[in-house]
């Protein structure tokens, strides 16, 4: 008998179907049993994302070779600009469609009384370093490394870059549907996403169909380059979106956004280095619903969205969205104090922010992350390696 096997992508989309099936149906007990794996393997994979970008971007920078430096400063531009267009984008389409969707009076309290399940137990698994000290050390070593004569520290760093691939492909991706599964078997049966659904729905689906054509306009944009079809460079992205749809990180879904950005003919050692550092600094999805969370707000309780004030904010916002981690809530957790001190928000306000984002963080996300093979396809053609 031949064994079927089932792909990545069709396992990630049954194990969401189910979490909000069974979400309705199990009992407490066994909700809690997957929301306690959820809960540690989530603890492992926090404690392997600075792993991974370590092991990962360091030798992809080492083979670059002395081209490293120019590269991070093109990646970084352009990653910086994409998200100034997304944030730009969110402010025209939301300050012109929000007004007439949107209800001054909306019990917005109710939105905070929703709590997640308790894991009957937890392991805490600190990782050895923040994302953004792993990702400095990485082009630290890896620069080193390009300008080294000798091998043998080379030879090392791809002992570990084997090791991490391994840790990848043993572990983490095989136990990656049941993660998923257990985050909306726990988000149905609590009720949260659907509560702040239907309060929202309408302003969520314009964010929607924002990121889609955010996500259309950029491939778009890379198929101008690669001279391929935009459509299909974006449908070999998407185990990368659904992967990013379930787990709700930027970084955790990096294995998954390397692998198909390799299949669009974008070479290894270049995502390799734009993959991880994009997964970090490009937040485009991010943003947009940030700015697009803001303003609904905003418009609710009668507060002034002036342009000039938002094109501070928009600024600001995407410097800060290069320091956001990329895990789960990372970017609406760096983007509290700007939202604080530009827009005018208090705790309440933060409290309504941090909900809504976190609600609709898996498309935000999956935004993040596709758009992240864009760059690739662009950054390959530009520094002459495609």
């Amino acid at each position: 008998m031949k064994k079927i096997r089932i792909g990545l992508l069709p396992r990630i989309i049954i194990a969401i179907a189910l979490g909000i099936l069974f979400g309705n149906y199990f009992p407490n007990p066994i909700v809690r049993i997957f929301v306690t794996f959820s809960g540690l393997f989530s603890e492992f994979l926090n404690f392997s994302i600075p792993l991974i970008i370590l092991g990962l971007v360091t030798i992809a920078i080492a083979d670059i070779g002395k081209g490293a430096g120019k590269m991070l400063v093109v990646t970084a531009a352009i990653a910086y600009g994409a998200t100034l267009f997304s944030g730009f984008l969110s402010y025209f389409t939301g300050s012109i469609v929000f007004p007439s969707l949107i209800q001054t009076g909306i019990p917005l309290d109710k939105i905070n009384e929703i709590h997640d399940l308790q894991p009957f137990f937890s392991v805490s698994i600190p990782p050895l370093m923040g994302v953004m000290t792993a990702l400095i050390l990485a082009f630290t070593i890896g620069l080193g490394l390009a300008h080294l004569n000798s091998e043998a520290l080379k030879n090392v760093a791809r002992d570990f870059q084997a090791i991490i691939f391994k840790t990848i492909s043993a572990v983490i991706l095989p136990l990656l549907p049941f993660y998923i599964f257990g985050i909306f078997l726990n988000m149905t049966y609590t009720g949260k996403v659907f509560s702040i659904l239907t309060v929202f729905i309408q302003i969520i689906g314009v964010i929607f169909l924002l990121h889609i054509f955010l996500l259309v306009f950029q491939y778009s944009i890379a198929s101008l380059f690669v001279r391929k079809n935009p459509f299909r460079l974006l449908g070999k992205m998407m185990p990368a979106y659904f992967t990013a749809l379930g787990t709700q990180s930027s970084a955790a879904t990096i294995p998954v956004t390397l692998e198909q950005t390799k299949k669009n003919g974008v070479s290894p050692d270049i995502a390799g280095f734009v993959i991880p550092l994009c997964a970090t600094i490009h937040l485009s999805g991010s943003t947009l619903k940030i700015v697009a969370c803001a303003l609904a707000l905003m418009i609710m309780q009668g507060m002034p969205y002036n342009f000039p004030l938002f094109a501070g904010f928009i600024f600001m916002l995407g410097i800060t969205m290069v320091a956001a981690p990329g895990v789960p809530g990372g970017a609406i957790m760096a983007a509290l104090g700007v939202l604080q001190s530009i827009l005018g928000f208090d705790e309440s306000g933060q409290a309504l922010m941090i909900a809504l984002y976190i609600a609709m963080d898996s498309f935000g996300t999956a935004c993040n992350v596709t758009g992240d093979g864009a760059l690739a396809l662009v950054i390959d053609k530009l520094m002459g390696k495609h």
